[in-house]
C-alpha cells in the first residue's frame, strides 16, 4: 500500500511540473502572440512586419521589437511604415513595455482601453493616424507615463479627468481633433511642457481659446504697448504722418535686415560664426524620443561651439561638450556636409533610422538640430571617451585599460555590430570602425558611436555609394579599391580594432619606421608573430597582467576577420559566438588547413616550414594555440 501512494504521489508530482512548465511556455509565447495578433490586424504594405516570426519562441529577433535582458519587450518602433487597419486589446499583455511608437501612419479605429494595463509605459506616440472615438480612461492608470501624443487624429468626447492622475507627464498633445468639453479645470495641466489642446473646436477651457459656458471669460493675452513721443496741440496731422511714415520705414528695415545679415555672411562665410535660418518644418518634431533642439539651444550648451569644448574630430564633422540647462552633458556632432535644398525630409528619414537602432552597445541618439545652414546630432556624453583616447591619450593620472576591461571591449562592441548587421531594416553598415569610434560609459561599457553616419552623409546619393569613408589603416582592401561596402567591411574593420586593443598601437603610424618597422598596425602583428614574439605584441602598458591563452585568442579572431577575402571573412555574429568560447578552435583549425595548402601550391619550389607571408590574402597558419 506504502509503495502504490508513494507511485501515486510521484506521477501527481510528475503532472504538476508538466503543468508549470506549460504555463512557464504560455508567458513565455503570451507576448509575441500579442504582437502577432498585432500584425494579422494590420495592414502592413511594406512588409516591414515580415520578420514577425510566430513559430519563434519570443519575439525578440523581430525587428522593430526591442527587449530588455529578460527577453520582455520595451519597445515597439513602427512610426512612419505606412501601416493601416486597427490596434488590437493584445496589445495590453506587453505588461514590461516602455515605448508604443506608432505615429504617422493611417491606423483606424479605437485605442484600445487595454492600454492602460501598460503600467510600465514611459511613451504612448501614436499621433498623425486615423483614430477615432473617445480617449480610453484608462490611460490615468500609465503612472510613470512622460509622453503622451495622441495629436492629429479624428479623436472625440471629452478629455478624461483621470489624465490629471498622471503625475510624471512632460509632455501632452491633444490638438487636431474632434475633443469637446471641458480641460479638466483642476490646473494639472498647467505643469505639463508642452501641451496643446489647439485645433479642437468644441473644447473649452484653460489652453484653449474659449471659455467653458458658465465659466469666467479667459484672459486675453496683454496688448503690446509702443510708446510715442508727446505731441504739441496743432500738430496731430503732421505728427500722424510722421508716425505712419516711421512705422513703414521701421517695417521696412525690418524685413530687409535679415536679408542684408544673410547676404553679409554667405559673402564672408567665417567658420566658426552661425547665422540660425528658422526651418520651415514645426520646431516641434517629435521623431519617436528624439527632441529637437533649436541652434540657439547648442550655442549655448557648448559656448558657441567654442573650441575648449572639442571632443574630437572626423570625417564627418567636430563633436563638442555640451551642457544643456537641465545640467546634463551631451556631445555634440556638427555634421560638415554640404547642404542640398530639399534635403531636409531625407535627413530627418535617416535620422529617425538611426534613432530606431537600440542597443546596449550602441550609442543612443538623444536628438537633432535642423536648420537650412545647419545639421547636427546630440548624444549622451561618454564619461571616459573613446578606446584611441584611453590607449594613447591617457593624462599622467589615468591608469590604463585593464585586460579584463579590454576584453569585455571587445565582446560588447560586438554585439553592437552584430546588432547593426543582423536586426535593423535595413541593416546599418558601419563603414569605419575603428577604436576611436567604441566609446566608453561611466562603467567601460563598449558602446559603437558614429554608426549610421555614412548613410545620412550620403543621403542624396543612392544605397551604393563610390564615396569611400572610413580611416587609412582600417579600411578593407575590397572596399578601397571598389567603393563598394558590405557587412564584412565593417569585420574588417572591428580585427583592426582588436589588433589596438591587444597592442595599444595605431592602425597606421609612421613613428613605426624609425624601427625598420611596418607602418600599417596589421603588418606589424604579421612579422612579430612570425618571428614567435607573441610576448612583443601586447601593449607595455599592461605590465604583462594578462591571460596569454585569451590574447592567443584575440589575436585568432583578429586574423579571421582581417582576411583579404571579404567572403572568408566571418560575420559579426559568428564572431560574437567566437568570443564567447563557441567555435572559434574549429574556425581557427580550418583556416590553417586552407593557409597551409594554399601555401603549398604558390610556394612549392620554395617551401620553408617557418615563414609566413605579409599578405593578407596569403598569410600562412600562425603558430598560436587554440582557445583553452
Amino acid at each position: 500500500m506504502e509503495i502504490w501512494m508513494r507511485k501515486m504521489l510521484d506521477r501527481w508530482f510528475l503532472c504538476f511540473i508538466a503543468v508549470l512548465h506549460l504555463l512557464a511556455g504560455v508567458i513565455a509565447n503570451m507576448e509575441g502572440d500579442a504582437l502577432h495578433s498585432l500584425r494579422t490586424n494590420l495592414i502592413d504594405p511594406n512588409n516591414v512586419l515580415q520578420s514577425w516570426d510566430p513559430t519563434l519562441v519570443n519575439p525578440c529577433t523581430w525587428f522593430h521589437v526591442t527587449c530588455n535582458t529578460e527577453n520582455s519587450v520595451i519597445r515597439v518602433d513602427l512610426g512612419n511604415a505606412q501601416l493601416s487597419g486597427q490596434l488590437v486589446p493584445q496589445l495590453g499583455q506587453l505588461k514590461n513595455l516602455q515605448y508604443l511608437e506608432l505615429y504617422s501612419n493611417d491606423i483606424s479605429g479605437i485605442i484600445p482601453s487595454d492600454l492602460g494595463n501598460l503600467t510600465n509605459l514611459v511613451s504612448l506616440d501614436l499621433y498623425l493616424n486615423n483614430f477615432t472615438g473617445n480617449i480610453p480612461d484608462t490611460l490615468g492608470k500609465l503612472s510613470q507615463l512622460r509622453f503622451l501624443r495622441l495629436n492629429n487624429n479624428s479623436l472625440s468626447g471629452q478629455i478624461p479627468i483621470s489624465l490629471t492622475n498622471i503625475s510624471t507627464l512632460q509632455v501632452l498633445d491633444l490638438s487636431n481633433n474632434n475633443l469637446s468639453g471641458g480641460v479638466p479645470s483642476n490646473g494639472s495641466f498647467s505643469l505639463f511642457t508642452p501641451i496643446s489642446f489647439a485645433n479642437n473646436l468644441l473644447l473649452c477651457g484653460p489652453g484653449t481659446t474659449k471659455a467653458c459656458p458658465g465659466a469666467p471669460p479667459l484672459s486675453p493675452p496683454p496688448p503690446l504697448v509702443v510708446p510715442t513721443p508727446p505731441s504739441s496741440p496743432g500738430s496731430s496731422a503732421s505728427s500722424t504722418g510722421a508716425i505712419a511714415g516711421g512705422v513703414a520705414a521701421g517695417a521696412a528695415l525690418l524685413f530687409a535686415a535679415p536679408a542684408i545679415g544673410f547676404a553679409w555672411w554667405r559673402r564672408r562665410k567665417p567658420q566658426d560664426y552661425f547665422f540660425d535660418v528658422p526651418a520651415e518644418e514645426d520646431p516641434e518634431v517629435h521623431l519617436g524620443q528624439l527632441k529637437r533642439f533649436s541652434l540657439r539651444e547648442l550655442q549655448v550648451a557648448t559656448d558657441g561651439f567654442s573650441n575648449k569644448n572639442i571632443l574630437g574630430r572626423g570625417g564627418f564633422g567636430k563633436v563638442y561638450k555640451g551642457r544643456l540647462a537641465d545640467g546634463s552633458l551631451v556631445a555634440v556632432k556638427r555634421l560638415k556636409e554640404e547642404r542640398t535644398p530639399g534635403g531636409e525630409l531625407q535627413f530627418q528619414t535617416e535620422v529617425e533610422m538611426i534613432s530606431m537602432a537600440v542597443h546596449r552597445n550602441l550609442l543612443r541618439l538623444r536628438g537633432f538640430c535642423m536648420t537650412p545652414t545647419e545639421r547636427l546630432l546630440v548624444y549622451p556624453y561618454m564619461a571616459n571617451g573613446s578606446v584611441a583616447s584611453c590607449l594613447r591619450e591617457r593624462t599622467p593620472n589615468q591608469p590604463p585599460l585593464e585586460w579584463l576591461t579590454r576584453r569585455g571591449i571587445a565582446l560588447g562592441s560586438a554585439r553592437g555590430l552584430s546588432y547593426l548587421h543582423d536586426h535593423c531594416d535595413p541593416k546599418i553598415i558601419h563603414r569605419d570602425v575603428k577604436a576611436a569610434n567604441i566609446l566608453l560609459d561611466e562603467e567601460f561599457e563598449a558602446v559603437v558611436g558614429d554608426f549610421g553616419l555614412a548613410r545620412l552623409m550620403d543621403y542624396k546619393d543612392t544605397h551604393v555609394t563610390t564615396a569611400v569613408r572610413g580611416t587609412i589603416g582600417h579600411i578593407a582592401p575590397e572596399y578601397l579599391s571598389t567603393g563598394k561596402s558590405s557587412e564584412k567591411t565593417d569585420v574588417f574593420g572591428y580585427g583592426i580594432m582588436l589588433l589596438e586593443l591587444i597592442t595599444g598601437q595605431r592602425a597606421f603610424d609612421l613613428a613605426r619606421l624609425a624601427n625598420d618597422d611596418d607602418v600599417m598596425l596589421l603588418d606589424w602583428v604579421k612579422g612579430l608573430l612570425r618571428e614567435k614574439k607573441l610576448d612583443m605584441l601586447v601593449d607595455p602598458d599592461l605590465q604583462k597582467n594578462y591571460i596569454e591563452a585569451e590574447v592567443e585568442s584575440l589575436i585568432q579572431v583578429a586574423l579571421l576577420c582581417t582576411q583579404g577575402s571579404p567572403i572568408e571573412r566571418p560575420k559579426m555574429s559568428e564572431v560574437v559566438r567566437m568570443l564567447e568560447g563557441d567555435g572559434l578552435a574549429e574556425r581557427w583549425e580550418e583556416w590553417q588547413k586552407v593557409e597551409v595548402i594554399r601555401h603549398d601550391l604558390d610556394m612549392a619550389p620554395h617551401r620553408n616550414p617557418d615563414w609566413i607571408v605579409d599578405s593578407t590574402d596569403n598569410l600562412h597558419a600562425v603558430e598560436l594555440s587554440g582557445p583553452r
